[in-house]
């Protein structure tokens, strides 16, 4: 898959890095300054990995996304310890979005450097600073219309590994950062969440999107398959796709992928995009006259759709809910309810 399919990568560092210095948490564990001021630091998230991003410029610095409370203890802080990094010049700290895995060491951030401004995208602002209401609202969208939550072990694991804190200031997209020798762009690129941003580094021709394009599934650390791209809305989906297409950008950086560069940068968007066709045509096919649950029609089409296992494949939940929506806006298909859950036919 594409995910293991990508162009090699130019690191540029301008100061060499101690890595004997650095802890060897796991395999995948990378960090490096990809190019001049753009360093990607990627720390363990038990079986996979989230990649934060750190901006450093002439007179200030801004860091995108902090993974969890162990993210910044024990990867980020050490990492800009060894590369001899001020926290001083850290200004600005924006989530990408509201999910756990991206805001969950804010507070450990903030810890670190009291004067540091938080920042979401404003439509996620609610879920960013309140775990609680990120777990009722967002992972149990799905409980009492289609019986899909995560586990309670999952609920648990949440609320032990990420902290998060208030947000600053809410973000809309369009607004730009200013870090001395060069300005970085705010985008609204929503489909995964309603407020999710990405940022462009023109200087660098980097587009650093987060979770804002999935591909065709989720990888894990080594490589191989973990769970379904979980985009949520998706024509919001692949006009962020478009919109990413417009900056023809040599670098696309995500959270959880490797990095794509050159001509890999155009395929992911491609695969991601034709992805939700797939599902679209899964969707139709496995439709029928009489409705079925959205976990029923998960299970029917989850074989065909990708290479998960059962309890994986149900976070198709997103994406499918996403698809079933915009069917039937189209007029394709028909939503009602059974037994207290939603049932979907064909129109």
């Amino acid at each position: 898959m594409l995910f293991a399919d990508w162009l090699p990568l130019t690191v540029h560092s301008s100061k060499a890095i101690d890595h004997d210095a650095l802890p060897h948490p796991a395999d995948g564990y990378q960090l490096m300054e990809l190019r001049p001021g753009l360093h990607r630091i990627q720390a363990p998230l038990g079986e996979r990995f989230i990649a934060m991003y750190l901006l450093v410029g002439s007179e200030r610095a801004l860091l995108f996304d902090t993974g969890i409370t162990e993210s910044v203890r024990e990867t980020l802080l050490p990492y800009l310890e060894t590369i001899g990094f001020d926290l001083a010049k850290l200004s600005w700290v924006v989530s990408s979005h509201c999910d756990w895995d991206h805001t969950g060491g804010n507070a450990a951030i903030l810890a670190a450097a009291p004067h540091v401004e938080i920042m979401a995208g404003a439509l996620d602002v609610p879920l960013a600073e309140d775990l609680e209401v990120l777990i009722e609202q967002r992972y149990a969208e799905f409980r009492d219309d289609d019986g899909f939550e995560d586990a309670p072990e999952l609920t648990a694991y949440i609320r032990d590994v990420a902290a998060v804190t208030p947000i600053a200031r809410p973000l809309n997209g369009g607004e730009e950062f200013d870090l001395g020798d060069r300005v970085i762009r705010v985008l609204h690129t929503p489909g995964h969440s309603d407020g999710h941003l990405s940022l462009w580094d023109a200087a660098n021709s980097a587009l650093l999107i987060a979770d804002a394009t999935l591909g065709t599934t989720v990888p894990g650390a080594d490589g191989e398959p973990a769970f379904p791209p979980t985009y949520r809305d998706t024509d919001p989906y692949l006009a962020s796709i478009e919109q990413f297409r417009a900056f023809d950008a040599e670098l696309l950086l995500t959270a959880h992928y490797p990095v794509y560069e050159g001509a890999a940068v155009g395929a992911f968007l491609d695969e991601s995009a034709e992805y939700t066709e797939t599902l679209d045509v899964a969707i139709t096919a496995a439709l029928d006259e009489t409705g079925q649950s959205t976990l029923e029609i998960i299970h029917r089409i989850a074989p065909s759709v990708g290479p998960w296992d059962a309890l994986a494949s149900e976070y198709l939940i997103f994406p499918v809910t996403g698809n079933l929506e915009r069917l039937v806006a189209r007029g394709a298909a028909t939503v009602s309810s059974r037994d207290g859950r939603r049932v979907w036919a064909r129109a």
